[in-house]
């Protein structure tokens, strides 16, 4: 069984193809962040100790686990050259979200424009947060679809992440949680190498129609009744040919 996701955003095939000239055509004299933040990053330990792998059987961990608190990384990843700006908070909210956005500015070159690529978390859309960046110019947003996460690249960094450092991981406290993740992004940033982006906007646009049709064709209807992806995506797909 494989599981899947679709955007019905109105507007799903404009902000496709936004999003995925700016992985394949990164504007000159600008900086292209893909941002997002891995909320609830628990401090987990098991209520026994593990046994390690050896020759003939494989690591063991006990399924259950004491909690020790919880916290939230924010992560840019610079899409050019794979480096990651990080900081870590215990909480997500917009004044967290300005405070990152602040730490991007002081952490990047002031004569580089910067576009950020997130989702649409409400705190992204928040006021306080547009006034702070109406007052920023630098800063230019670009918002993937609803339900699209897997068009946010940081999300592959958040993923190896988990499977490197945090799955296996037992943290007795939050401050060896934080201490782990300081320890492997620093090492990521001493060598970081981006990920290759290399599928076409009008690749995925035909992926998507493809399942949208089998969806239908079972048939599915939205709760608004209307398939507003579907008609983003044939329109764009109308004015390629």
């Amino acid at each position: 069984m494989k599981t899947f996701k679709l955007s019905n955003d109105r507007h799903f095939a404009e902000k496709l193809e936004d999003v995925v000239s700016l992985y394949l055509h990164p504007p000159d004299h600008a900086i292209v962040l893909s941002v997002d933040e891995k909320c609830q990053i628990q401090a987990l330990d098991r209520t026994q100790p593990g046994l390690p792998w050896i020759k003939g059987r494989c690591g063991t961990m006990t399924h259950d686990y004491k909690r020790h608190g919880t916290t939230t990384l924010f992560a840019a990843m610079n899409i050019q050259d794979g480096s990651v700006i990080d900081v870590c908070m215990p909480t997500h909210n917009r004044w967290d979200w300005i405070r990152f956005l602040k730490l991007i500015d002081r952490r990047t070159p002031p004569d580089k424009q910067l576009h950020l690529i997130m989702d649409n978390y409400s705190a992204h859309k928040a006021p306080e947060v547009q006034r702070w960046l109406n007052r920023h110019k630098r800063f230019h947003i670009h918002f993937v679809p609803t339900s699209s996460s897997w068009l946010n690249m940081v999300e592959r960094f958040f993923r190896d992440l988990t499977v490197k450092r945090l799955r296996r991981g037992v943290f007795h406290s939050v401050a060896e949680l934080l201490q782990s993740i300081r320890e492997y992004i620093d090492e990521h940033n001493k060598k970081p190498t981006p990920y290759l982006w290399t599928a076409k906007a009008t690749d995925i646009l035909e992926k998507v129609k493809r399942a949208w049709a089998k969806l239908r064709a079972s048939g599915f209807v939205p709760k608004n009744g209307k398939f507003a992806a579907l008609d983003s995506i044939d329109r764009r797909l109308a004015a390629e040919t």
